[in-house]
């Protein structure tokens, strides 16, 4: 868990930084304009970020799946993720929330936590001190 301000961010594209489909790339957007992008993370999750986008939820990775059912059998749903620098390192802090309880998820992979917060439809957070203005981002 990181002590940074943070603000919420919307996915507003994902896609592939190759043509073949093995690195995943990504840009969030505040509602104020600003904008985080992210790369080098699997293609894959690319994928499933953009079928989650969607509202295509058919079918999860096994590690997913496992969150899900584990956050179910908990009576717990994602309420939102911290995205953060750590290092030279993007993570994610996965926050669940339950009847009596609230359960934090620290230090995950950012696109991993991404992922399921699209999945979950749940808040997407990024420190603040990492979101630019639009216009001196490359768009990826």
């Amino acid at each position: 868990m990181q002590s940074g301000r943070y603000v919420e961010a919307k996915v507003v594209q994902v896609g592939f930084v190759d043509d073949k489909g093995l690195e995943g790339a990504l840009t969030l957007e505040s509602s104020e304009g600003k904008k985080f992008s992210m790369r080098s993370f699997s293609g894959e999750v690319a994928l499933h970020m953009s079928r989650f986008i969607r509202g295509d939820r058919s079918s999860l990775p096994s590690v997913y799946n496992i969150i899900e059912e584990l956050a179910e059998h908990l009576g717990m749903h994602l309420e939102k993720v911290e995205v953060y620098m750590s290092g030279s390192a993007l993570r994610g802090d996965m926050y669940f929330t339950g009847r009596n309880d609230i359960l934090v998820l620290d230090g995950y992979r950012a696109s991993d936590a991404i992922a399921l917060a699209l999945f979950y439809d749940a808040h997407i957070m990024v420190e603040e001190a990492m979101l630019e203005p639009s216009d001196s981002l490359y768009s990826v």
